[in-house]
């Protein structure tokens, strides 16, 4: 056992058998001054890694004390033998003294010499790499294992740790077992890192080589008088700036090498350069961030458009389950987004393509409009072949262009106006528009200009229709669709106020303080002056009267109000009063509701009789469908004649006649049946048909009464006619949850399932209404 001052090595570890110099700072300094003044240069060497001394340190003797070329002062020490750190000691200076205790080496047994010959080859080939031919003689010459193991300390790439585990392992067994295993791991790492370097040394030869190529390529033109064409260099940078997908850049690339190739005289260079430029435009991984507030989106939405609930919540739900994936990071789920594919079906005038701007600014997205109507060529859609002159991207790539993101609001207005099932050369548009709208494949959407791959799983596709019929069934099928059946009295009060009011006084040159329209004056528009599902003829009659106020304000500038009172003077009497009454006051008439292109509206049916062959006689341009109700009521009527007093003999050699005005107005469909049935018993029992009811239902020829589409718009229609008590059949009865609360109050609907309930309901009784048609003329009944 000794007393040693302990030097401590903050950057280094020394092994016996090593010579390593030591920057001396004040600790270190203190440490060498001590073993100097001892006279056998004597200290103890121990590492310290994060603060910490070792266990085991080494026995030094100072070789040398001077100055590095540097100029810092420096010691040079050579390790003697490993000793364990005992407890400190007083000493003289200010070094630490320690007793340090000589460990013995044990004698080499075992699996130590194989173990040597291991590391001595594997040292050889790292040697061997680093062309150090001198050290590799030097290891060769060594006999001691112990020295052999402890001259790895020399190794740079041995960590601190590892060299200190080396330090402090017991024998010479341990220490090359430690490290042939560390020596293996280097060499594999060499073998990647070579790799990889042998990887960039090829990747950069090969593009220094083409830069070569280009430039001799560049010269021979020059020479030959062809330059280059103009900006094929300028794509290939463009091309390798953009921020494009792999497989579209590799697409890019290919198309820019066929331009350095072409000739300039030649059509294809300038296809190509159109190409590109769609490309270099496109917005590929351009995306906008969503609002991730309800209650603003919301607002918007409010703002924007009174009613449309419907519309409102599909859009919320679909941002809550958007905002709720993104903050628990679910991601997409096979390559596909969270877009949605929304049909906005409704009559003209109710707000659909206005809904559009404000579900993108509800959105916080960008807002694109692509018509329809019209369209009659699958390549509008798809876009044309490169090889046609004039060619262009479809009509889906150009608004993604124009949106300038991949997650844009797309309206797809009028889909139902496409001229679907075309059979000429152009192809079917609506057959296009599959792959674009379906979610389950739209993330691979594939332009026939392009030709590469293009994500719409993240668009929001909007689609609106004013007859939903008119789709195809398989586009349909890939839509959700939602209908929008037009406004009540009270919102269209509401949105001619808040809404089209101040627009139409804005076009007008005129402000609130000028001119006042009261809510009454507002109501009486809606209700007489114009009978529409939507708001453009309200919009239409506002800006009358806007322009009249203008005219009046010229000669008068005093402030101008209208209301009930003087609202003719600027439109003239009402149009649309009440006829019910009038039209059902005579035996054979029946009041039907029916939906068109421009929602519900109120359908009356006439039938008389009249000298003539018997049969029945159908006029008012109707469909096959409607004649065939029409046939199935007057059957249904000779059938079950007795069930209401009617002699089946009567009417025999009366002929019949059954009108639905207007005449020029082409009709079809089966919800007339019971209207009709009515109609034709209202005429044989001379009992007219209650002026106040409306009804709607497809009849069969046993009396049952069938379900049928359309029933909010129809019964709007009815409350806006003023009826107050309508028929429907009994299986529609859940499609009373969607009519408003304001038109469930005001009308007092029936659900009847057969036509025998239907006429004890509809019409008169016996003793109110006409006298039957007497004698032999009661018609075949």
């Amino acid at each position: 056992m000794a007393t040693l001052p302990v030097l401590p090595l903050t950057d280094a570890v020394l092994l016996p058998g090593m010579v390593i110099p030591v920057t001396l700072d004040p600790t270190t300094q203190a440490a060498v001054d001590a073993a100097r003044a001892t006279g056998d240069k004597e200290l103890l060497a121990v590492p310290r890694i994060d603060g910490e001394y070792g266990s085991v340190g080494v026995v030094a003797t100072i070789e040398k004390v001077g100055r590095l070329p540097s100029g810092e002062p420096a010691a040079v020490i050579r390790g003697l033998a490993r000793a364990r750190i005992g407890s400190g000691v007083p000493g003289p200076g200010a070094a630490l003294w320690v007793e340090a205790t000589a460990l013995d080496e044990p004698a080499p047994a075992g699996r130590a010499r194989e173990l040597a010959r291991e590391y001595r080859a594997l040292m050889t080939s790292v040697l061997q790499q680093r062309g150090a031919w001198q050290v590799i003689d030097a290891m060769e010459r060594m006999t001691d294992l112990s020295e052999l193991a402890d001259s790895a300390g020399y190794a740079p790439w041995l960590s601190l740790t590892q060299k200190t585990e080396l330090l402090a392992a017991p024998d010479v067994t341990a220490r090359l077992e430690l490290l042939v295993g560390w020596v293996r791991e280097h060499l594999a790492e060499q073998e990647v890192t070579e790799q990889i370097n042998s990887d960039v040394r090829e990747g950069l030869e090969k593009s220094q080589r083409e830069f070569l190529l280009r430039q001799q390529l560049a010269a021979i033109r020059k020479e030959l008088g062809e330059d280059e064409p103009d900006g094929s260099a300028d794509y290939r940078s463009r091309v390798e700036a953009a921020d494009l997908p792999e497989k579209v850049r590799e697409a890019a690339l290919r198309e820019v090498g066929k331009l350095e190739r072409a000739s300039d005289a030649s059509p294809e260079a300038g296809w190509i350069r159109t190409w590109l430029d769609t490309v270099l435009e496109m917005p590929w991984n351009t995306r906008t961030q969503d609002n991730t507030d309800l209650a603003a989106a919301r607002a918007v939405l409010d703002a924007d458009h009174a009613g449309l609930a419907d519309v409102k919540d599909r859009i919320l739900e679909y941002l809550a389950v958007r905002n709720r994936r993104a903050e628990r990071n679910l991601g997409v789920v096979g390559g596909r987004g969270s877009g949605a594919v929304l049909a906005l079906a409704g009559p003209p005038g109710v707000g659909k393509t206005s809904l559009g701007e404000s579900v993108a600014r509800a959105l916080g997205r960008t807002f694109v409009r692509v018509s329809l109507g019209g369209v009659r060529d699958e390549a509008e859609i798809r876009g044309h072949r490169r090889t046609y002159v004039g060619a262009l991207p479809g009509r889906i790539v150009r608004a993604l262009r124009e949106a300038g993101s991949m997650n844009p609001v797309v309206l797809l207005d009028e889909v139902d106006k496409l001229a679907a099932g075309y059979a000429g050369y152009a192809g079917d548009p609506a057959a296009a528009l599959l792959e674009v709208l379906d979610p389950a494949q739209n993330h691979t959407f594939r332009d026939h200009y392009l030709e590469v791959d293009l994500d719409l799983s993240d668009v929001l596709f909007l689609a609106t229709a004013n007859v939903v019929e008119a789709i195809p069934g398989p586009l349909l099928d890939r839509m959700e669709l939602v209908a929008l059946d037009g406004y009540t009295e009270d919102e269209k009060v509401a949105i001619a106020r808040d809404h089209l009011l101040p627009r139409q006084r804005e076009r007008a040159g005129l402000t609130a303080e000028e001119v006042t329209v009261a809510d009454d004056a507002l109501a009486l528009i809606a209700g007489e002056y114009t009978r529409e599902a939507g708001v453009r003829q309200l919009e239409r009659a506002l800006a009358k009267i806007l322009r009249k106020v203008a005219v009046a304000l010229a000669d008068d500038p005093a402030p101008v109000r209208v209301d009930a009172g003087n609202l003719a003077r600027y439109l003239g009497r009402p149009k649309f009063t009440p006829e019910s009454a009038e039209r059902t006051a005579v035996p054979g008439v029946a009041t039907g509701l029916a939906v068109t292109g421009a929602g519900g509206d109120v359908l009356f049916i006439e039938a008389t009789t009249m000298e003539g062959e018997p049969g029945l006689t159908l006029t008012g341009q109707l469909g096959d469908v409607m004649k065939e109700s029409a046939h199935i009521a007057w059957s249904y009527l000779r059938s079950n004649g007795r069930r209401y007093g009617l002699d089946p003999n009567a009417l025999a050699g009366r002929r019949i006649h059954l009108h639905v005005p207007a005449g020029a107005v082409p009709k079809d469909g089966p919800s007339a049946g019971i209207t009709m049935v009515t109609a034709l018993a209202s005429l044989v029992t001379g009992r007219p048909v209650r002026p106040e009811f409306g009804m709607t239902g497809e009849v069969t020829l046993s009396g049952r009464v069938l379900p049928i589409g359309g029933v909010k718009q129809k019964l709007l229609a009815a409350h806006r006619a003023g009826l107050t008590e309508v028929i429907i059949p009994k299986r529609n009865e859940p499609d009373l949850d969607d009519l408003p609360a304001q038109v469930r109050e005001a009308l007092t609907v029936h659900t009847l399932s057969d036509v025998a309930d239907v006429l004890a309901l509809a019409l008169r009784p016996a003793e109110i209404g006409t006298e039957p048609v007497d004698g032999p003329a009661l018609a075949a009944v």
